[in-house]
């Protein structure tokens, strides 16, 4: 007999997943999108602020929407959540203009945000010797949805530019009837008072006056995720700049990118960190990112940009490296407080990074649009003294760990 389906896992992974592609979904449309609104061809500051509306949205209301599930139950919050989004996409289906675009975005940003309920949830329901092999889904989902996302904002984009939003309207409302009749509550809500102090989202950089080790790991994260907004923010932007592709050829080169880096992560950082040791490898990655990133800034073909994706997503061998490194420089009763400071680094170079590329590429839009992958270049260099300095004596050479390095 083939096992029983377990619904709520099923709504939840669903849901992660339609996070994921909502947020891939825009990329390969926002700057047409934004021209037909606005009415001019200088769109590149309103790419930036979009973007970063998005993750300051996240930024700020992640603690709040977790500490509510705490509160009232996981429940309440995730029905409450897809139903913003699917409000969230019917608003961007119609908006005539960019303030109702951004209170859009504003409102995907924040809905978006329930990934932490998600996972709570996952925790709740799941036994701990299974914990790690769902969250091992719930990774695979979003990544899923990520190589979809700009696929099919390109796909559809380009039979009508508010179509991938009403699709994505429909999905999440459909999503929201099962979470509806399908989803039962996970843990009983404690009802306790909720203290303001644990949804200041700044708050855990407060952890570096007692832990000022790890400041050099934090400025890594800070690069690392502030050159990688560069991708979602000016890709589609250069694509149309430099090659003239349209939506799908967008979609299409994000989502090789997704596959590529999926496949990167899944296989490789564990023969890597074998075969060169823990710092070479995140050294390895940001040398892979530099050289790719040099061949995008002076490509004129677009299949340049396709051969080049495996060399480019090799920079994926370098973060679970470092991150393998980073909680050495904590005891074992920390390593909360370093993943929490972690993921808040990581949430506020999404909201900054956007602006400043977004800014650069307008200058150097109408002379060298690829110019644009230079400055992240810069930002990669910026950060491999800061890598040496945070792993001095770890990871020195293949197979320190095992001789006691």
């Amino acid at each position: 007999m083939a096992p029983a389906v377990n619904k709520p896992l099923l709504v939840i992974f669903t849901a992660i997943c339609l996070d994921a592609v909502g947020i891939g979904l825009i990329f390969p449309i926002l700057p047409r999108l934004l021209q037909e609104v606005m009415r001019t061809p200088d769109i590149a500051f309103a790419v930036g602020i979009m973007t970063a509306l998005y993750a300051a949205m996240q930024f700020v209301f992640a603690p709040v929407l977790g500490a509510l599930s705490d509160s009232i139950g996981r429940r309440p919050v995730l029905l409450l959540s897809l139903a913003g989004a699917a409000v969230n996409y019917a608003i961007m289906a119609f908006a005539p203009s960019l303030p109702l675009l951004l209170a859009g975005r504003a409102i995907a940003g924040l809905t978006s945000a329930n990934m932490s309920v998600a996972a709570a949830y996952i925790t709740d329901i799941s036994p701990e010797d299974r914990r790690a092999r769902r969250f091992g889904l719930f990774n695979a989902m979003f990544g899923a949805g990520f190589i979809v996302g700009p696929v099919l904002g390109g796909l559809l984009g380009d039979h009508w530019l508010r179509l991938p939003f009403i699709a994505a309207a429909v999905l999440n409302g459909a999503n929201l009837l099962l979470a509806l009749f399908l989803l039962p509550e996970s843990r009983a809500p404690s009802r306790r008072r909720i203290e303001l102090s644990a949804l200041n989202p700044l708050g855990p950089f407060k952890r570096l006056v007692s832990m000022k080790a790890l400041l050099p790991v934090v400025l890594v994260y800070f690069v690392f995720s502030a050159a990688g907004e560069s991708y979602g923010t000016c890709w589609a932007l250069w694509g149309f700049d430099t090659f003239g592709w349209n939506g799908l050829r967008i979609g299409l080169s994000l989502g090789a990118f997704g596959i590529c880096q999926t496949l990167c992560q899944a296989l490789l950082p564990g023969p890597a960190t074998r075969l060169l040791g823990e710092r070479w490898s995140v050294l390895t990655g940001i040398a892979s990112a530099c050289l790719a990133l040099l061949v995008m800034a002076f490509a004129n073909r677009g299949w340049m940009i396709f051969a080049i994706m495996p060399v480019f997503t090799l920079v994926g061998i370098g973060n679970p490296a470092f991150q393998a490194l980073a909680t050495k420089k904590v005891e074992a009763g920390r390593q909360g407080e370093l993943q929490g400071l972690i993921a808040s680094t990581i949430s506020l170079a999404s909201v900054i990074a956007p602006l400043g590329f977004s800014s650069l590429y307008f200058v150097v839009r109408e002379n060298w649009p690829g110019g644009i992958w230079l400055s992240v270049i810069a930002l990669y260099a910026v950060a491999v003294p800061l890598v040496l300095v945070s792993t001095r004596g770890d990871g020195m050479a293949p197979g320190a760990n095992a001789q006691g390095a």
